[in-house]
């Protein structure tokens, strides 16, 4: 059984030259749930999946300042045992390191 999973679900891999000849099929593993990596010169350039397993991976994440405010709502950072100035003191302040341009 996990051998019949393992080949249903692993990734496939094409050339570039082989994905023209077969982008039907590669769309239709990729319906399916089944990624094709594509590969040029025999490294990984690109993986097509499906549109549902990319929405997925790009997710919709929040974004720091929003999280941070709701955080902010619900507790107090006398709570948490922070002070309000916290940052002010984790904070470096020394210049920035030399770059040579």
């Amino acid at each position: 059984m996990y051998m019949l999973m393992y080949i249903h679900c692993m990734t496939r891999k094409y050339s570039i030259a082989e994905a023209r000849a077969h982008l039907s099929t590669i769309i239709d593993q990729a319906e399916a749930g089944v990624a094709a990596e594509l590969t040029r010169r025999g490294q990984p350039v690109a993986v097509v999946v499906s549109s549902r397993e990319f929405e997925r991976l790009r997710g919709k994440q929040p974004r720091f300042g929003d999280v941070y405010g709701k955080f902010l709502e619900r507790y107090s950072l006398e709570e948490v045992g922070l002070e309000d100035d916290f940052a002010v003191s984790v904070r470096d302040k020394s210049p920035a390191r030399p770059v040579s341009l």
